[in-house]
């Protein structure tokens, strides 16, 4: 590829020349069209290869704004997360971010209706433009993340930070990672330190990378310790399958590691009304933070959510500071809580 001339700033138009494609595909591509419009893959990484090597911005009051700063950071959640209580999963990481940002003396810009549609979804782009271009730079967060969105302002050079992991093809977006997969390995091994050697895995029904780094670091210190897994299918199914179940009564397994509390109350009951008991029974493991309740306290992983909310802010400030370097991804551990629901093998 070879750029445009020099004087004037780019457009649409030198887009389209520069990726070899209509100037509509790259007005599809740029309003967030693509998929819609059934535009290639091949084609969109194209588009946005030229867009990064121009230095296009559709907005001309953000191409104005793009070398300066104003000590403002942006908030960008991809749906509704904003807390309305303390126990709320967002409330830590936005709490931590709040806190770091004051301390290196930012302040917050929190985008909460950019482009919200019926469908609850929050869209970065609107129009073409990217409206997070009012902050320096901006953390990300939420479930439904769009990946396109991020190939688009990484590929635009917009500085940000994803909280949580997301593969998106294409672009090697900076990321802070709760280290789950080293979390749960380190799980299996404390009970097969308790002499546990047959295990079940019972998996929510989320398929998001959080929960493919859980499974495979399960996975992984199975396949490491020589030790059986008796899930049904693979890594278990959704939620719980009632003739494993049966088996795990019987003594199938004694050791059942489950990826949220739903499940770790609904095995305790399951197993209950087939006269077992955790953890005389069978010792239960929860990949993910798990308040105590009544029967005690679960062996579970904490997630340190205040923490990575200010390792965010800290990494967007490096960044910031230092444009032409490459952003990294950061991996932070999670420590694993002792609890309750854990024993020897009798």
């Amino acid at each position: 590829m070879t750029g445009q001339r020099r004087g004037r700033a780019p457009n649409q138009a030198d887009v389209a020349r520069l990726a070899g494609v209509s100037q509509s595909a790259v007005s599809r591509v740029i309003s967030g069209d693509a998929a819609t419009a059934r535009i290639s893959e091949e084609t969109r990484r194209r588009v946005f290869d030229a867009v990064k090597e121009l230095g296009y911005v559709a907005n001309p009051a953000a191409r104005a704004m793009r070398n300066q700063r104003n000590n403002l950071l942006g908030v960008h959640t991809f749906e509704r997360v904003f807390p309305h209580a303390r126990e709320d999963f967002y409330f830590e990481f936005l709490l931590g971010i709040e806190e770091r940002a004051e301390e290196t003396g930012f302040d917050l810009v929190l985008f909460t209706s950019t482009g919200a549609g019926g469908d609850g979804e929050r869209k970065i782009y609107r129009g073409g433009t990217n409206r997070l271009n009012l902050a320096d730079g901006s953390i990300l967060l939420g479930v439904a993340t769009d990946r396109g969105e991020l190939a688009r302002l990484w590929y635009e050079g917009y500085t940000f930070v994803h909280i949580g992991r997301r593969e998106v093809p294409g672009a090697e977006i900076p990321q802070i990672i709760p280290d789950y997969r080293s979390a749960s390995g380190q799980i299996v091994e404390r009970l097969a330190d308790h002499g546990h050697r047959r295990f079940g895995y019972v998996r929510d029904w989320l398929e998001l990378e959080p929960y493919a780094d859980r499974r495979t670091g399960y996975a992984e210190a199975i396949a490491r310790l020589g030790l059986t897994d008796t899930s049904p299918g693979h890594l278990g199914a959704a939620d719980l399958d009632q003739a494993w179940l049966d088996e795990v009564a019987d003594g199938g397994a004694t050791a059942v590691v489950v990826e949220s509390v739903r499940l770790a109350e609904a095995l305790r009951d399951g197993l209950a009304s087939r006269g077992r008991k955790i953890p005389e029974d069978v010792s239960v493991a929860v990949l993910e933070g798990a308040s105590a309740d009544l029967a005690g306290q679960w062996a579970s992983l904490e997630i340190p959510r205040k923490e990575i909310g200010r390792i965010a802010v800290d990494q967007l400030h490096a960044m910031l500071d230092d444009p032409g370097k490459r952003a990294e991804s950061v991996l932070v551990p999670c420590p694993l809580v002792p609890g309750a629901t854990i024993a020897a093998v009798s």
